[in-house]
């Protein structure tokens, strides 16, 4: 009986491995059929009340992953659906204990939800606030940025490369994902450039790549939302500049599809670089941004007119429609009071997520 037992145990515990596995892969789609995969950023101030009501409707939409491109908590100070926690409440937070927690509970009250759902993570500079560290970020998420899929991408692009980076790529049924890191001085670093060229290289030559979808946390430069973008600084122009240079490359020599995402600002637009610079210096690559997570929501910049569609004072996720030949097409799917779950609105209570969709905002 014993030993009856334990065989099956150890069958049951292999079955339940493998469809762990399979769930971190990710789903594969069908030869020729249609799938989808989610977006958005900045989660910060309500997330714990949003982000649950997102994982339902990211699940529910069949997308295949969820990308957040990060800020998860605000760290410089005190998120407000933290403080609003029973136990928090009763007891309220000292900022060095507040800090110390703040990414457990972006685990456990946002990421949790998600369930099997394969999540990739990109880092926002609220990641970066003190005493918080890039390094720190590597070992908190390591299990993010280390799973058998990016593992695989990684040492298959380069057999020695060993060391965990901020920065990835993924690519999955012919569309190549790109995670970059602007979270620091506004800008990306010359090693990351220099990956970031070589994976373009490499995608340029490959037949079977023929979508390139490439996210981050603060826009490229010359943007609608350049106010509080890679505009802050000048290496973040220069930087921001050559990468949007070599998307256009990719786009116009190579033929490749090209989309590129963003956060940051807390609002959801799309049409990004329909702008007077970019109209006249290379060309508008299709652009989104999709901040709308949890965080404070801002007034929408003043030339929104450019834009091909623009909402503030929403919280959602951008749900990107994959068709056989690679084009994307991109939706954004509000998510209303109505969607937060039960359990989340009975740890919070009506009145505090309420606030948090009604009076979530400022004007800048």
């Amino acid at each position: 009986m014993t030993r009856r037992f334990t065989f099956t145990s150890l069958f049951l515990m292999l079955a339940a491995l493998c469809g762990s596995s399979r769930a971190v892969l990710g789903q594969s789609a069908a030869p020729g059929a249609t799938w989808r995969f989610a977006v958005s950023g900045d989660s910060r101030n309500c997330g714990d009340v949003v982000m649950p009501g997102i994982a339902a409707g990211v699940k529910q939409s069949g997308a295949a992953f969820y990308w957040h491109l990060g800020d998860f908590r605000k760290n410089s100070d005190f998120d407000e659906d933290i403080q609003h926690q029973p136990e928090h409440l009763a007891r309220p937070l000292s900022i060095s204990a507040y800090q110390q927690t703040v990414w457990d509970d972006f685990l456990q009250n946002q990421i949790a939800a998600f369930g099997s759902l394969p999540v990739f993570l990109g880092i926002g500079n609220h990641e970066t606030v003190w005493p918080h560290t890039r390094e720190m970020y590597l070992i908190q998420f390591a299990d993010w940025l280390e799973t058998p899929v990016l593992q695989k991408q990684r040492l298959s692009d380069d057999p020695n490369a060993h060391k965990l980076t901020t920065y990835y790529h993924w690519i999955q049924n012919g569309v190549d994902f790109i995670t970059l890191d602007n979270a620091v001085n506004n800008e990306f670093d010359a090693d990351q450039l220099q990956w970031l060229e070589k994976i373009l290289a490499r995608d340029a030559s490959n037949p079977q790549t023929h979508t390139i979808v490439v996210g981050m946390h603060e826009a490229l430069p010359d943007s609608i939302a350049a106010n509080h973008a890679m505009d802050d600084s000048p290496a973040g122009i220069a930087s921001g500049r050559r990468v949007y240079a070599d998307l256009l490359k990719a786009q116009d020599e190579a033929h490749k599809l090209v989309y590129v995402i963003a956060s940051h600002q807390h609002f959801y637009m799309a049409g990004v670089f329909n702008t007077p610079y970019w109209r006249d210096h290379g060309g508008v690559l299709p652009g989104s941004i999709v901040g709308t997570a949890g965080a404070v929501r801002y007034a929408l910049p003043p030339d929104k007119v450019d834009a091909k569609a623009a909402a503030t004072n929403v919280y959602g996720f951008l749900l990107g429609t994959v068709q056989p030949n690679g084009e994307i097409s991109f939706a954004f799917r509000q998510v209303n009071e109505s969607d937060v779950p039960a359990a989340v609105v009975e740890t919070y209570k009506p009145e505090f997520v309420h606030w948090c969709f009604a009076e979530n905002s400022v004007s800048h």
